[in-house]
């Protein structure tokens, strides 16, 4: 049995955390030395978030190539050989659901509305909305792999969907439904996931996995701008019942 090569790959990943990173740290230097002129011991905070985030994303990205991007692929071609392929409807509802629950970005956006709604849009329910629209989604993306159907099929309606729902839904929602798209297809999903349906259409045999298996982050950028716009229709029918 092979053994976990934690260090696998690691240069490679040191190099693009610094790509990343580095032309912030002198943008930051470059405003400080021209325009912000801050005291001493804010730009030693700065710097030191700086390094600490780093950090954290030279482990993050290290373990995504170590631990979720195989777990995923291996995960995917386990499922892609069940004979009952209706259960990947159902896995896919529940792998999609906890996938964007873990989702960092996500967590983040729902504390940033609650935040700016002063409270009036609760974290629990952005978070509810995000996670039940990505398990949706996935479900979908599950049905798509297992019957060969065309990715604009769903696409093409989802955003006709999208458009009649924002002249019924409140402009806060869209705003807070176009920024969920985006957070949505952040790491966990964009590892994954998506390593999870290329694994299962690889399994399949019949299937091509650039064709099945890719498309499926398009999809989850979708699920949350219907799922949360959805949510602002709801509430504004309750609103008008209370009035």
């Amino acid at each position: 049995m092979k053994g976990i090569h934690v260090l696998e790959g690691f240069g490679a990943t040191v190099l693009s955390v610094v790509v990343a990173v580095l032309p912030l740290v002198l943008l930051f230097v470059v405003f400080q030395i021209l325009m912000l002129r801050l005291p001493r011991r804010p730009v030693v905070d700065i710097l030191k978030g700086t390094l600490l985030a780093s950090a954290g994303l030279l482990l993050f990205l290290q373990g995504v190539h170590i631990g979720f991007l195989p777990f995923g692929r291996a995960l995917g071609e386990a499922l892609g050989t069940l004979s009952h392929r209706w259960l990947l409807m159902p896995l896919g509802f529940l792998l999609g659901f906890l996938t964007a629950w873990g989702e960092p970005s996500v967590r983040i956006l729902a504390d940033q509305v609650e935040d700016a709604s002063s409270g009036s849009i609760r974290h629990s329910t952005v978070l509810y909305a995000i996670c039940t629209g990505v398990a949706l989604i996935m479900s979908l993306g599950m049905l798509r792999i297992v019957f060969d159907i065309p990715l604009l099929y769903i696409l093409v309606p989802g955003y006709l969907l999208v458009i009649v729902i924002i002249w019924f839904s409140d402009k806060e929602f869209l705003s807070i439904a176009v920024d969920a798209g985006g957070v949505a297809t952040g790491p966990m999903a964009n590892t994954f996931l998506l390593a999870l349906a290329l694994g299962i259409s690889a399994s399949m045999g019949d299937q091509n996995p650039i064709v099945h298996g890719l498309g499926l982050v398009a999809l989850i950028a979708l699920a949350p701008i219907i799922s949360v716009m959805a949510l602002g229709f709801i509430l504004n029918i309750k609103k008008y019942r209370k009035e």
